[in-house]
């Protein structure tokens, strides 16, 4: 009797524990996104939600605009421009970074750790202001870099626009995976190593058969958060290009932020693009699971 009102209590506590986290997650995430879905689904446009009569079940005519509309595909490429660069580009740089980091090969490691990371306290919109003057006008610093070499150069939006955006991207979010890998890096026994060294292994056969492995769940959640943060990131492009030139740097957070705000409200449509973002992020991670699955190692 004693031992089944513990375990009564028991089921008790963890109830208690987790129903705020389950309760806010509900209402947080769960009901918005199915309110999402539902909502995208109907004509609504508008006012109030519930007890509005006006609003009719239209099927799946939101979808069909928006696949319809080629502005939608230029967003959709952009976006995984985006997705392409923080995989594989975040992720391997931030690696390579850590790994430099963890095995000492630099000295003055805590600088350039600092250094690295820094861009991450940063807040987005100041770093698309201070960019988009480097990079986005005629008098900018880099156009001065470019006269140096080339007098007759001219400024130019439309040839390549998203490669300033990537390389952004690319210094502004490494910095957060070189912390994630090297906290990682510095959890695996060094002994390890050295024994492997002691018996032949080289550092790329060592990289490989143990540090690789010991990661590999480390690496897919990383994959995890870059396709996720690539999925729904909107405030720097805001800042820095808001879509232009003729939404050749629009990407769906900002596709959807038009649809819904600026060129006519039209807040179906804009639903079935978050829904359509929605599906995309859990394509993209569940082929980032199989591959895990398949060619990784368990830690």
């Amino acid at each position: 009797m004693a031992e089944l009102t513990s375990k009564r209590e028991q089921c008790w506590s963890y109830l208690v524990l987790v129903l705020p986290g389950i309760l806010i997650y509900l209402f947080v995430m769960a009901f918005p996104t199915v309110l999402s879905v539902l909502l995208s689904l109907t004509n609504y446009n508008g006012g109030p939600v519930f007890g509005n009569r006006n609003i009719k079940i239209t099927g799946i005519s939101s979808y069909l605009q928006v696949f319809q509309d080629r502005y939608f595909y230029m967003a959709l490429q952009n976006n995984m421009l985006i997705v392409l660069v923080s995989v594989f580009g975040q992720i391997p740089l931030g690696f390579t970074l850590a790994y430099i980091l963890s095995r000492k090969l630099v000295k003055a490691g805590d600088f350039f750790q600092t250094m690295i990371y820094l861009p991450n306290v940063i807040s987005p919109i100041i770093i698309g202001i201070l960019f988009k003057s480097f990079y986005l006008n005629h008098n900018s610093l880099y156009m001065e870099v470019l006269k140096i070499f080339n007098p007759a150069v001219e400024f130019s939006m439309n040839k390549y626009p998203m490669i300033p955006v990537m390389v952004v991207i690319l210094w502004m979010y490494t910095g957060g995976y070189v912390i994630i890998f090297l906290a990682n890096l510095q959890r695996i026994d060094t002994a390890v190593i050295e024994a492997a060294k002691i018996d032949g292994a080289g550092e790329a056969q060592a990289l490989w058969y143990i540090i690789l492995p010991a990661i590999s769940g480390v690496i897919v959640i990383s994959a995890i958060l870059a396709i996720s943060g690539s999925l729904k990131v909107f405030d720097l492009l805001f800042v820095m290009t808001q879509g232009g030139p003729a939404h050749k740097t629009t990407v769906l957070s900002l596709y959807m932020y038009d649809k819904a705000f600026k060129s006519g409200v039209n807040f179906s449509v804009a639903n079935a693009i978050s829904t359509i973002m929605v599906i995309i992020s859990f394509v993209l991670i569940t082929i980032t699971q199989l591959f895990e699955n398949y060619f990784g190692g368990k830690e």
